[in-house]
């Protein structure tokens, strides 16, 4: 099953750079085809797992792909904001969150493989990985109820810094070109910044993905399985939320308290191997947990922006999306760092 998984996933990650092989800006119909394929792709083998395993296992990865999923539509806001900063065309946007999902699932990949060790060797590593949750969970509580769980700042990030310090960046987008070579030197394009800048932030987004998962399932396929999934339809998936995004107001609130739970299930889960007297939370409760979260929290954000068109949800990212296309950074001033260059850059 590890072969086949692979092989498809391999298989759809190439059909995806032929897609968008020709750069093209994304119709809101070809967004929904393939948004329902990516939907129904993960349901009908969650439906296989159920039927050929049984319930326990069909409950654990449909449950761990739900979570995976509402964790992904979070991160969307952030590639959003990357998108806008870099003022990326939307030609050249479905390639970008492309390469980001191929580094996503190479990043979780190994955190799924290091996570699966500990586990097996460190019983501890529950209680480590309900801490992680727990924190992550205080974090996005605090960040939203200030406003800023979403803000970018490009010019801070390390590694943007880091890669303009050493290779020089041509001023304007080269279609999907990563690099070119003028004047006889190779300069990278701003498309292979903010690609870095995604990968950057993808680093970030498996500290608290991985270990999300292994709360609900401790089988590390299944744990694959789900990051797999929920990142295949993630670049289809942006293009149809793109101008609901800004509607879901209290996504933070829900997923904090999804964190939060299933960081209390792994904290209970270690002391229950120490102290059997100590009760563990089953999965179908977690399932029936993380859908009524999700669902009040998308109600009340509803609620929250039905007279305002959103302005309450794009008041926290104001730095950045408040600039119209005309007025947009160029891509090469978004960092004024030191480098090494010539003074070509400019």
């Amino acid at each position: 099953m590890w072969a086949v998984t692979i092989l498809a996933v391999l298989a759809l990650i190439a059909v995806d750079f032929l897609i968008t092989r020709r750069p093209h800006e994304v119709s809101m119909r070809e967004a929904l085809g393939w948004s329902a394929f990516y939907i129904a792709l993960p349901l009908a083998f969650g439906g296989w797992i159920w039927a050929t395993f049984g319930s326990q296992i069909g409950v654990q990865y449909l449950t761990g792909y739900l979570v995976e999923k509402s964790l992904s539509v979070d991160n969307l806001f952030v590639f959003m904001l990357l998108l806008t900063a870099f003022a990326v065309p939307a030609a050249l946007q479905q390639r970008v969150l492309l390469l980001g999902i191929v580094g996503a699932l190479v990043l979780r990949g190994i955190f799924i493989a290091l996570g699966a060790a500990v586990l097996a060797n460190f019983s501890w590593a529950f209680l480590l990985f309900g801490a992680i949750l727990l924190v992550t969970a205080v974090k996005i509580l605090l960040d939203q109820l200030r406003g800023s769980g979403h803000d970018v700042d490009v010019s801070t990030m390390r590694s943007v810094r880091l890669i303009r310090r050493f290779m020089p960046v041509t001023e304007d987008y080269r279609g999907p070109r990563l690099s070119v070579r003028e004047n006889g030197r190779r300069m990278l394009t701003p498309l292979a910044v903010v690609v870095v800048a995604v990968f950057a932030t993808d680093i970030v987004f498996a500290v608290d993905s991985v270990p999300a998962v292994y709360g609900i399932t401790s089988d590390p396929y299944l744990v694959f399985a789900t990051n797999a999934f929920a990142l295949l339809g993630l670049r289809a998936l942006y293009f149809v939320l793109q101008g609901a995004l800004s509607k879901l107001v209290h996504l933070g609130y829900g997923l904090a308290t999804i964190l939060a739970f299933i960081g209390v299930k792994l904290v209970l889960h270690w002391a229950h191997g120490i102290w059997t007297s100590v009760p563990e939370i089953p999965t179908l409760l977690s399932l029936g947990v993380i859908v009524v979260v999700l669902a009040v929290v998308t109600m009340t954000s509803l609620h929250a922006t039905r007279h305002d068109g959103g302005t309450q949800a794009s008041a926290h990212v104001v730095d950045l999306g408040r600039r119209s296309p005309d007025d947009a950074p160029r891509p090469a001033d978004l960092d004024e760092a030191p480098s090494t260059s010539k003074p070509e850059r400019r």
